[in-house]
């Protein structure tokens, strides 16, 4: 297992070795974002641009004009609340190819507290028109994700955790934009989730094998773009659909499913996220365990709203 900012930095370290138009700007927080391994290995293509993300992404849009690629790091509640206004207009609104590696996604970012916790950016980012989402589950998909993403000419969201969860995937993963990834197949229920979520679905679902209730893990690495006829095939064959989500209820992941089923085949969504309240400063197992989303909290939550059908 590896945090998911840490497997951000070594690919680009990595990747950088080779392609001279990749460059890093950091918002004066590259120890905590593992930028600094990248300052470290490639100091003449790094640029601490200090607390001042509206101007970090105003340089990156001007250098991406002159066929650099520009990765910014910073935490995520800096760039979809303080930044917000300039990646709408510079960024979404001109198509440009500024890449953003927005760290400390969710609730469990060391203790910060709810000024921090970012649990409204997905609803925030996959409104934005062109503006692509993605949310990696581990370290592997995330390193296919930025191989993916510093290729694709274009704005990308790329939402990482500040740490990490158990690997699902392999070495050889390769990232398929749009497309969802089934992690486990199941026959009385469906677990959607996105980012190491994911991972925690999978063990909730295990563990739910155990009291004799099949359910089926789906995976969505692709907030936007999405396969949306795969998902509704996918959808299609449960009665009963569960959303799990390391960010509000409303907007995100949730809304996504809720949106697609209520305008082609409804079926009775449940939707497990934070409820119209903020985070709080906490050690990631209490926060987990507290806002219902732990591996144990999730298959319990399941096993008591799947009895009530």
């Amino acid at each position: 297992m590896k945090a998911l900012r840490d497997a951000w930095a070594d690919t680009l370290v990595s990747l950088a070795k080779e392609d001279q138009r990749i460059v890093v700007l950091d918002g004066d927080l590259a120890n905590s974002t593992k930028a600094d391994k990248f300052a470290a290995a490639h100091p003449d293509r790094f640029l601490e641009m200090g607390i001042a993300e509206q101007n970090m992404v105003g340089v990156a849009v001007g250098m991406a004009t002159l066929g650099f690629v520009p990765w910014l790091s910073s935490f995520t509640v800096f760039f979809t609340h303080r930044a917000v206004d300039p990646i709408r207009m510079l960024v979404a609104q001109t198509n440009a190819n500024v890449k953003i590696g927005a760290a400390y996604s969710g609730l469990m970012t060391g203790f910060t507290g709810k000024t921090h916790q970012d649990v409204e950016d997905l609803a925030i980012m996959r409104v934005m028109p062109g503006m692509t989402v993605l949310a990696p589950a581990d370290q592997y998909e995330c390193a296919a994700m930025i191989k993916w993403a510093n290729e694709y000419h274009g704005p990308v969201y790329l939402r990482l955790t500040r740490d990490g969860a158990s690997d699902v995937f392999g070495a050889d993963y390769q990232f398929s934009v749009g497309e969802i990834r089934w992690l486990r197949q199941g026959k009385h229920a469906l677990l959607i989730s996105t980012g190491p979520q994911s991972v925690r679905c999978l063990e909730a679902a295990n563990e739910l094998a155990k009291q004799q209730i099949d359910v089926g893990v789906l995976h969505i690495p692709s907030i936007k773009p999405l396969n949306e006829a795969a998902l509704l095939d996918a959808c299609l064959a449960y009665d009963l659909i569960f959303t799990v989500e390391e960010h509000s209820v409303f907007g995100g992941l949730g809304g996504l499913v809720a949106e697609l089923l209520s305008a082609n085949s409804p079926r009775r969504v449940i939707r497990y996220g934070l409820e119209d309240k903020w985070g709080e400063s906490a050690p990631n197992d209490f926060l987990l365990d507290k806002y219902g989303l732990s591996a144990l909290q999730v298959s319990q939550r399941i096993a008591a709203d799947f009895k009530k059908e």
